[in-house]
């Protein structure tokens, strides 16, 4: 959870493996989820040393919401059959802070410049289709202040939205921070002053890109 660049895009909850065979080669795609270049340079070595008997071992990689940062290597497949199509998948995914790792093991038959731009794009697509993606939002922490009395108002109007409190403190009074997707905080406090009848005291703390388990 970070501070808000007020955007919003999908990223890897797990990461996964998916394969494709093409002309008896085999495409394994192994996808995870890298936040820096450093994460990602040691990722594609790893599966390097992992599938080290294997022909290729192409790689791309793409870091930041708006994809500042990307990469990719044919690792030896002719110029542009591999690594740029596999980053091009990356890319129309909307997925971000993301690296693949295509590792093929010749079957014996050549498969042409296009025959290798199908095959790697399509493990890919079936290495994010292994995967669980959710999507991060814009969103905002509050500080929320209320007795006793009205707490068990405040829990139910959160549940009927499918949230809860992120922390909660109990003393004198109590005390709830809440975060909330952006678009739903006006419509929440209109409700909260409803359910409390102006009781409840509420602050905005800080705004927040979190990550919605739900949204794709």
């Amino acid at each position: 959870m970070a501070e808000t660049g007020n955007s919003s895009y999908r990223i890897l909850l797990s990461g996964g493996q998916g394969e494709y065979e093409e002309k008896k080669s085999r495409f394994i795609a192994t996808v995870r989820s890298c936040q820096t270049e450093a994460e990602a340079v040691q990722f594609i070595e790893e599966m390097k040393k992992k599938y080290w008997d294997a022909r290729h071992n192409c790689s791309a990689f793409c870091i930041g919401s708006r994809a500042e940062l990307t990469r990719c290597s044919d690792d030896g497949e002719p110029s542009g059959t591999a690594g740029r199509p596999m980053l091009e998948v990356l890319l129309g995914s909307g997925v971000r802070n993301v690296a693949v790792v295509v590792t093929r093991y010749f079957g014996g038959v050549l498969l042409g410049t296009g025959g290798l731009v199908r095959a790697y794009t399509q493990a890919v697509k079936e290495g994010l289709a292994a995967c669980r993606i959710g999507r991060t939002r814009p969103g905002v922490l509050y500080g929320i202040t209320t007795d006793y009395t009205d707490v068990g108002k405040l829990l139910y109007l959160l549940g009927q939205k499918g949230r809860e409190p992120w922390e909660s403190e109990y003393g004198e009074k109590v005390f709830l921070k809440v975060l909330l997707p952006a678009e739903e905080g006006e419509a929440f406090l209109r409700e909260l002053t409803e359910v409390t009848a102006g009781r409840a005291r509420c602050e905005k703390l800080q705004e927040l890109d979190f990550v919605d388990e739900t949204a794709e």
